[in-house]
């Protein structure tokens, strides 16, 4: 199943729903099935109350995991939905004697006490968000201990009428010890845990940043989905270049701060524009822009575009762009050596392509005859041949309005 890189870094909505089932939401239901299955033994399975239960447990988990992120509140209420689901159904079957069994009372004491601790986390100082983590899984570590009590009060009552004689057997004592410091320890391991998965996630937010530049956000995603979409293959494209008409001459009597500054502002131009379209893969050299699409249509659409976008930043400094598109075969994928690589396209398309944009005057988008008879009802204009270098004949090419 191809995911995207987002979700990949962020972790997809199943993976956060079994995560938020087995370690927060599902903890407590699990030892309600455990208590209730023995002590009524198969005829827990025949009664409402397991039928209920995971419903509830289910909605809790796929309500939290739907957003990565929530507010303090949300958080809060969250983890109170399972429990009030479960108490609302049995409320409904059996009335208030529900609450009549320690260990219904108990769950919500558990949700309320991890609902506030983990409200308390959210947008705290990073030490104080810690220690609360570490009360948290403590918390939890209890569930196995007060299960384990309820649990004894239900099949040996005489032990566990006062909390003084619950813990006159050593092995009570020792259970309470051991739970708290499995707790203690969870807790450390879980504070250095979610500390190494936050560098972690920043440093491949920053490689995803690094990544993108040099290959952009559709080769990207498609190269972490299928390596193999990166290696040499001929496939036809549609290639466009676009180059600053008189920027030579111009940025001769700049400063190179202001060239820079230019060049900047014309680059974010082209890139804000072509988020909007279906490109594979655009680079900037110099003044001169390159992109590569998969359909003739997308790429005269989103030239067009650019034209428009770009005359309006240009002519402050009395400056203008020409556009030429040409669609044929191209090789595309990585190439280099073993240290260095980069992704590229090459062949005859894309010099023709640029051959095109270097006849085109300031304002002017020329598409090539291969790419006009892909196209759609293209908005042409007037029609011309040129003498392309390193072609034996002219290269009959469209404006395009």
């Amino acid at each position: 199943m191809n995911q995207s890189l987002e979700s990949r870094l962020s972790g997809s909505f199943f993976s956060r729903f079994w995560q938020e089932l087995f370690r927060n939401t599902g903890q407590y239901p699990i030892a309600i099935i455990l208590i209730e299955f023995l002590t009524e033994k198969w005829e827990y399975l025949a009664k409402p109350d397991l039928y209920v239960l995971i419903p509830s447990t289910l909605l809790q988990a796929y309500w939290i995991a739907r957003k990565q992120e929530r507010s303090a509140w949300q958080r809060f209420f969250g983890n109170l939905i399972a429990p009030a689901a479960y108490s609302l159904g049995e409320i409904a079957i059996e009335g208030l004697a529900f609450f009549d069994k320690p260990h219904h009372t108990v769950y919500w004491i558990f949700a309320l006490l991890i609902a506030v601790l983990q409200a308390l986390q959210s947008g705290m100082p990073s030490l104080f968000s810690n220690t609360v983590l570490v009360m948290e899984n403590i918390v939890r570590s209890q569930i196995l201990f007060v299960g384990y009590a309820i649990f004894e009060s239900y099949t040996n009552p005489t032990q566990t009428i006062t909390l003084t004689g619950f813990f006159n057997d050593p092995s009570h004592i020792l259970i309470g010890l051991a739970t708290l410091i499995l707790g203690l320890s969870a807790g450390v391991a879980d504070v250095n845990a979610r500390s190494y998965l936050s560098i972690l996630q920043d440093t491949a937010g920053q490689l995803k940043v690094y990544s993108e530049w040099l290959l952009g956000r559709d080769l990207l995603g498609r190269a972490i989905n299928d390596p193999n979409a990166m290696t040499l293959s001929r496939q036809t494209r549609t290639v466009m270049f676009m180059d600053i008409r008189g920027f030579t001459a111009w940025s001769e009597k700049r400063s190179p701060e202001e060239v820079a500054a230019l060049l900047n502002e014309y680059y974010l131009t082209v890139e804000n524009t072509l988020e909007a379209f279906q490109v594979i893969k655009y680079k900037f050299t110099a003044d001169e822009a390159m992109a590569v699409f998969i359909e003739a249509n997308e790429a005269q659409k989103a030239a067009r575009e650019i034209r428009a976008q770009v005359a309006n930043q240009l002519q402050r400094y009395n400056l203008g762009a020409g556009i030429g598109i040409h669609t044929g075969t191209v090789v595309e994928g990585l190439l280099g050596a073993q240290k260095i690589r980069f992704y590229d396209v090459l062949g005859d398309t894309v010099n023709t392509a640029s051959r095109i944009e270097k006849d085109a005057k300031a304002g002017e988008l020329w598409i090539s005859e291969s790419t006009r008879a892909q196209m759609v009802n293209p908005p042409i204009g007037a029609e011309k041949e040129i003498t392309a270098k390193g072609k034996a004949l002219p290269v009959k090419v469209y404006s395009i309005q």
